[in-house]
């Protein structure tokens, strides 16, 4: 259903003016879980991030003879708690829901009478410890202080809908919208006295759910021993699986490479839960230089929260120099949905030992104190709240010679899912047996072979993109990949059939979406079918089962990482069932035959049925476009059933089912005549059939011509193309009459439907400059508004694997 995106461009080389190229760049991606990114234009502007937002912080410094240059990522900001929220751990409040008396935030108020909870309060059962059922709460916090320190004080919140906060009386906050994410509001410290404090929030929901949570913290002083200079960027360059930077430190260039071997005809490199994080070191004034790395890798990677406690210790195999750090408490698969970050399983800093490399674990205070003092701190095992991996890899003299180096960044998540209730390890990992230890080894052993495999793939795809669809469509195809392929997770079922479960990634946080995986699988059709099956396999599976029993596809799986059934909240009969023969259909055209049909013949017919009777006209059903409403007489809705039955009798005809292929062909393409005089409004195709005066985006035709099924006529594409190039705007055509937002996915498959390649780039266009000007740094999102290019919520979301339809169609017709 919803999603986000990131923006990124190939081949960028030109003098680096820190010019945008990306809301966000990708570091390290490999699932929903493991996926580190970075939201500047030079990497060591900012801290690096999970892409929901949260601090994941990587660190990387060089010192040339002695002097010292930050290259990668900025100080991660540490607090400390004077009073916890409820992401730390259990919280008392009192509150009442009705209208207090006045001076209620005040010291000495007297609070008796009001109701006792616990931290969070909310109206969602699930996400808080106590309901909050009207429009209005008041809270207190009282809390007892002995002494009060210099450091900085905060106010940490997090709310839905409007807050105001006060101190001991004093209104500190007034914020009339929702805070989604926790923010740190400066405060005055003289607000705070010895003995008892009070903090209270007024707070009022203006409508969906309501959510409240807040504290104190302080952020301690730091002093760095030795001044840090910043290294100055010179380029960067995007690839699809490749993220390359450039820097001059002084008397040496260095440049930097994150590599995750994300290559789909290699499942076995796919699921591999390691990336590189390469450099190549020289000096640039033609003398010697003494020259040693530093890398931090926090250990935040490895929590939901900064505030759980870790442990971490360092370690060695015959070949490896290993830190491993992960949370105590280790709650394996006991956290689902959407803004999560994972808290079980154990993240890896590995680095060959002919490195000779110095590997420590801090506090993040003392992250750089071996490297910038020289002072060792020789702990093998430590405990914390925040901590920080180092390693330090001495180079020696540098001169002219360019020196190659790397360390490995992973994560064994131990069991990535649960799978109708039985827990599945990852499918690099399958037997419980494998260890990954012997996985980073693999890597680190074929370093240069996999450089070399990724190089040759980011060429080859970039070549096939910019001969479909030109530079700019070339660029979008680039910043689709890694997002798309990396937010699923690799597994294999109970029953040994390949899963590849993506998550709906800031929309509602679902488990292997059906209408994630439609607009997902273009890119996966090009480049591993097996892969689009393995989106669809466990959607057979729970209806095979007798788990689902309506005559139409479920919605989703679960919520992610539990796929023990659906939890969205309405089903999407039309929609689903459509999505899933017409993914079916495309598997069929682009294998040459209809075998994974014939194994799912019989659920494919109830659904062919459905569609049979219900998809012409829709009734009020739910579209994956559910954010803009609901529609009866969905005009596209019903493209999509008829496309639907057009592949459904493709395959009867293919399975040999000759009766049946002729039926449902006849039948699609009565319905398509039908279409074009209930959809008519004269120069375009409506929204809905009941109102000319409305159009849309009808994206769903284009499986009809991609797929060569022959229901609609070219003339239906020409239109809609001459009316759609009145409509759009500097960041890409609305979605449809209603509201001025779009998707940017549904774009490149409306673009398709052109007959020729200047309207299919005058389309693709603002797409384009909506991903490289959008002001929201982060991975990119797919719906957008068009007036300034905000992104509206979905973030990272693998829906943009379907910029690749236009490859996918050339590759049908051999043009690729």
């Amino acid at each position: 259903m919803r999603k986000f995106l990131v923006l990124l461009l190939v081949g960028y080389t030109a003098a680096f003016a820190q010019q945008r190229s990306a809301p966000a760049y990708p570091l390290i991606t490999h699932d929903p879980y493991f996926s580190i990114w970075s939201s500047s234009d030079s990497l060591n502007k900012s801290t690096t991030k999970h892409w929901t937002g949260a601090n994941q912080s990587l660190t990387g410094m060089i010192s040339v003879d002695g002097k010292i240059y930050n290259f990668l990522g900025q100080s991660e900001k540490v607090y400390h708690s004077i009073l916890s929220t409820a992401d730390e751990k259990p919280v008392e409040l009192n509150y009442t829901e009705d209208k207090p008396a006045d001076g209620w935030f005040n010291v000495n108020f007297n609070d008796n009478n009001w109701r006792k909870g616990s931290g969070p309060i909310g109206s969602e059962k699930s996400q808080v410890q106590t309901l909050w059922k009207k429009d209005e709460v008041w809270t207190r916090r009282n809390f007892d202080l002995k002494n009060i320190s210099n450091h900085k004080l905060f106010l940490k919140i997090r709310h839905d809908d409007n807050a105001i906060a006060y101190l001991n009386g004093t209104e500190i906050y007034n914020v009339p919208k929702l805070e989604g994410k926790f923010v740190y509001i400066p405060i005055n410290k003289n607000l705070l006295k010895p003995g008892k404090n009070t903090l209270a929030i007024y707070a009022k929901n203006t409508g969906g759910p309501s959510f409240l949570d807040y504290g104190l913290v302080e952020e301690p002083t730091r002093a760095n021993a030795v001044k840090i200079e910043e290294a100055v960027q010179k380029s960067l360059k995007f690839n699809p699986t490749q993220t390359i930077y450039t820097f001059q430190c002084g008397k040496v260039d260095l440049t930097l490479t994150f590599t995750s071997p994300l290559l789909m005809d290699d499942l076995d490199l796919l699921s591999r839960p390691v990336s590189y994080i390469a450099t190549k070191v020289k000096s640039n004034d033609g003398q010697p230089h003494e020259v040693k790395l530093y890398y931090g890798a926090s250990t935040n990677i490895a929590t939901h929260n900064a505030f759980q406690k870790v442990e971490a210790k360092k370690y060695a195999t015959a070949k490896l120099s290993i830190l491993k750090a992960g949370t105590i408490e280790q709650p394996l698969l006991k956290r689902a949905g959407d803004d999560v970050r994972i808290d079980w399983g154990y993240m890896y800093v590995a680095a060959p030992n002919v490195y000779k490399s110095v590997q420590n674990i801090s506090t993040i205070n003392d992250a750089l104190n071996t490297f910038l003092t020289g002072k060792q701190i020789n702990q093998d095992v430590m405990s914390g709240e925040q901590l920080v991996l180092n390693t330090i890899i001495p180079l020696g003299k540098v001169g002219a010679t360019e020196k190659e180096n790397y360390v490995m960044l992973g994560y064994d998540d131990v069991y990535s899912l649960q799978y109708f209730n039985t827990n599945l390890r990852p499918w690099w990992n399958t037997s419980g047996k494998e260890t990954i230890e012997n996985q980073m080894q693999l890597d680190s052993d074929q370093y240069a072979v996999v450089s070399q495999k990724c190089e040759a793939f980011d060429k080859k795809l970039y070549d096939d993109a910019v001969k479909s669809g030109g530079e700019k469509y070339a660029q979008l195809c680039i910043l689709a990949y890694r997002q798309a392929v990396s937010a699923h997770k690799l597994v294999k079922s109970p029953e040994g059939e390949l899963l590849f479960l993506s998550k709906e990634n800031f929309s509602n946080g679902s488990i292997g979406t059906v209408d994630i995986t439609y607009p997902s699988a273009p890119l996966f059709l090009i480049y591993n079918p097996e892969l689009l099956k393995g989106m669809m396999n466990g959607i057979f599976y729970f209806s095979e089962s007798g788990k689902w029993t309506k005559p139409y596809s479920a919605h989703d799986l679960g919520t992610y990482p539990l796929a023990n059934g659906q939890t969205y909240g309405e089903d999407m009969p039309i929609e689903e069932s459509g999505n899933m023969l017409i993914l079916m259909a495309a598997i069929a055209k682009t294998e040459g035959n209809a075998n994974y049909a014939r194994k799912h013949w019989k659920t494919l017919s109830i659904w062919a049925a459905y569609l049979s009777k219900e998809g012409l006209d829709p009734a009020n059903q739910l579209s994956t476009d559910d954010f803009a409403g609901h529609l009866a007489r969905n005009a596209n809705l019903s493209v999509k059933a008829i496309v639907a039955l057009g592949g459904y009798g493709m395959l009867a005809n293919m399975l040999g089912e000759v009766a049946t292929g002729k039926k449902y062909t006849e039948m699609a393409k009565e319905m398509a005549q039908k279409w074009m005089v209930l959809a008519d409004a004269g120069d375009h195709y409506a929204l809905t059939f009941n109102d000319k005066n409305t159009w849309s985006q009808k994206y769903n035709l284009v499986w009809d011509k991609v797929l060569s099924l022959g229901l609609f006529p070219q003339s239906v594409y020409d239109k809609e193309i001459k009316f759609y190039l009145t409509k759009q705007t500097k960041y890409g055509l609305p979605l449809d009459s209603r509201k001025t937002y779009t998707k940017s996915d549904w774009i490149t498959w409306t673009a398709t439907l052109a007959s020729n390649r200047k309207d299919f780039e005058a389309m693709v266009e603002p797409v384009h400059t909506y991903a490289i000007e959008t002001p929201d740094r982060v991975p990119m999102s797919d719906w957008h508004e068009t007036k300034d290019a905000r992104r509206q919520n979905f973030t990272a979301r693998s829906v943009i694997g379907g910029f690749f339809i236009k490859m996918f169609e050339d590759k049908l017709k051999g043009k690729n």
